[in-house]
């Protein structure tokens, strides 16, 4: 059993209680992760946990959104040191998204743990429609595609990510093979001709 954790700032707090989530359901599942196993493996008592998140739910949103931040902002700092050309632009955003799907396993647990809870799906929405505008704002020197076009291409292409993702998690493709795919679909979801 853990020890008790200095007192921290409840920002501070926060924050480490989501690193030992997050290191909780990456060794045991989502499955293992309530708000009594979270105070537990973090050394605090159990009102502190319930005070952060109040329920598994929202522990498991909190977690969910940490993680998606967390892609998004690895993408955005790779796009800024990328050449401005569709096949860098596309390489960068591919890598980067298979970077989440295979660094970040729990994204995937704590995403399936939350099927069915409307504030997930609802944060889930939220969610693409950022990382979408990453992709669209990214895409948009290089292309001559009017503003809404290209917004629902890059929506189809991350529908596309995603099930490319579930055929690496599957061993179906390479990690290799899988971006060089994602980075050939955005290249041509530039294209306008009709």
């Amino acid at each position: 059993m853990a020890t008790k954790t200095a007192r921290l700032p409840k920002r501070a707090r926060r924050e480490q209680l989501l690193d030992t989530a997050r290191e909780i359901v990456r060794e045991q599942g989502a499955d293992g992760l309530t708000l009594v196993t979270l105070a537990e493996a973090a050394g605090v008592s159990r009102p502190i946990a319930y005070d952060h998140f109040g329920t598994r739910a929202g522990l498991l949103l909190a977690l969910y959104r940490r993680l998606e931040e967390r892609h998004r902002a690895a993408v955005t700092e790779a796009l800024q040191d990328a050449e401005p050309s569709p096949g860098a632009i596309s390489h960068v955003m591919s890598a980067a998204y298979f970077a989440c799907a295979t660094d970040m396993p729990e994204f995937t647990a704590v995403s399936a743990a939350l099927k069915g809870n409307p504030e997930a799906e609802a944060l889930q929405h939220e969610m693409l429609d950022g990382y979408t505008e990453v992709m669209a704002d990214a895409l948009a020197p290089l292309s001559a595609l009017p503003v809404d076009a290209l917004r629902l291409r890059c929506t189809g292409v991350l529908g596309a990510a995603e099930a490319i993702a579930v055929e690496v998690n599957r061993g179906r493709t390479t990690l290799p093979d899988a971006v060089s795919a994602l980075a050939d679909l955005i290249v041509g979801s530039l294209a306008t001709g009709r």
